[in-house]
């Protein structure tokens, strides 16, 4: 794990993405509106991260390129007993 951010922006940049056909990069700042919650845990692969969401009723049901989505409360609980460096294994 690289970092946490608490109340992060979310960008996203559709140039990242090879599917995409260009476009520019949107950058929504923090607030209810944000779809990474309130807390962005960075894992170690670009673009990679656990993170909260504004929206609990769609977490297992909303597909996501890399991220694990948790309740706002529970991504807080996990990114307060965390710091730089730890590993983070997916099994």
């Amino acid at each position: 794990m690289r970092a946490v951010a608490p109340e992060p922006n979310y960008t996203y940049d559709p140039s990242r993405l090879s599917s995409a056909s260009g476009g520019r990069a949107v950058v929504i700042p923090p607030g209810p509106n944000n779809p990474v919650g309130s807390v962005w845990i960075d894992l170690s692969r670009d673009t990679y991260g656990i993170h909260g969401t504004p929206d609990p009723a769609e977490i297992g049901k909303t597909a996501s390129s890399g991220c694990v989505r948790l309740t706002n409360w529970d991504a807080e609980q996990l990114a307060s007993g965390v710091e730089q460096g730890v590993v983070v294994e997916f099994v």
